[in-house]
């Protein structure tokens, strides 16, 4: 035991906790000889060798995500546990072998058309959903271009494609919406509890047709993508409940949809690689933003067929 120390450089009692650790919470086969006055292995156990910390692709991506996230977040809602927290993801990262610095170089997560959100308006929401209170916000929504206040029954934050949501009952159209945080202008906390949530609607809310415009689906898209296509499609999810079939080279697939303004952006980023078959009233708003398109570079502005 002697010579184990002297070759560690460590003392008598740290040696037994790591041993105690290695027996007890890593399962090395590890017994106490009192006659020797030590540490022995047992005899004929199978081979056993110290666990490593592998990441899978979702668990690698969560510690990142997080990483990053919290790189962001301002002093704020969370205050001084951001340090300690983003030194345990650090510490989880290192676990794999390698510096969380040299992970983080060479494993990037690359955001996308994110937008820009005040801290405090973040600090406020994410308040108002973890007490589940009711917020008072200015909200200036782009459709409109238009100032509103809502008394909003704070139920949930959303990330969704590297932007921020809040998802709560409105007062004022008297049904559950979707703010998005860097169009809040102006929130205060009333510290008047919220409504208790229906939690089956707030999930059929949430999750029951595609995108960020939630809601109950209200129609089904049937999307037929070309065979060059389809080869990147047929592997993506677009929503939990969709169909897809292969027909020939060609891929069909099938999503639900409330509002048609966010699929009609994914659809027509594939230009000719997509045909959309059904409904009609897509169809026709595809067609026409096509149209719309070809226009622009001289192409006519008639519907195409």
């Amino acid at each position: 035991m002697g010579r184990f120390l002297e070759e560690l450089e460590i003392s008598r009692a740290t040696a037994k906790r790591d041993i105690e650790y290695l027996r007890d919470f890593l399962g090395a086969p590890l017994v106490y000889d009192r006659a020797a006055n030590g540490y022995r292995y047992v005899p004929d156990s199978p081979e056993f060798e110290l666990p490593g910390l592998w990441f899978n692709d979702t668990e690698l991506y969560a510690l990142l995500a997080s990483e990053q996230l919290l790189e962001a977040v301002q002093p704020g809602l969370l205050g001084p546990y951001i340090g300690p927290l983003k030194g345990r993801i650090r510490k989880l990262l290192e676990a794999g072998g390698h510096s969380a610095d040299v992970v983080s170089a060479r494993i990037r997560l690359q955001p996308f058309a994110s937008r820009r959100v005040d801290q405090v308006i973040f600090g406020r929401a994410s308040e108002a959903v973890l007490n589940c209170e009711i917020a008072t916000i200015t909200y200036h929504g782009r459709e409109r271009e238009a100032r509103t206040e809502r008394s909003v029954h704070a139920y949930r934050l959303l990330h969704y494609r590297d932007n921020w949501y809040l998802i709560g009952w409105c007062e004022q159209a008297q049904a559950l919406r979707t703010f998005s945080l860097d169009r809040i202008e102006r929130i205060a906390l009333s510290e008047t509890p919220a409504a208790p949530p229906d939690e089956r609607a707030l999930d059929c809310y949430l999750g029951a047709s595609f995108g960020i415009f939630t809601g109950e689906a209200r129609a089904w898209a049937v999307l037929r993508f070309t065979a060059e296509r389809a080869r990147w499609v047929a592997d993506e999810t677009w929503h939990p409940d969709q169909i897809g079939q292969w027909a020939g080279e060609i891929y069909e697939l099938q999503v639900p949809y409330s509002d048609p303004r966010e699929l009609l952006m994914d659809v027509l980023k594939y230009g000719p690689d997509v045909e959309v078959v059904a409904p009609e009233e897509l169809r026709r708003l595809v067609a026409d933003r096509v149209a719309e398109a070809a226009a622009q570079y001289g192409g006519g502005s008639q519907r195409p067929e």
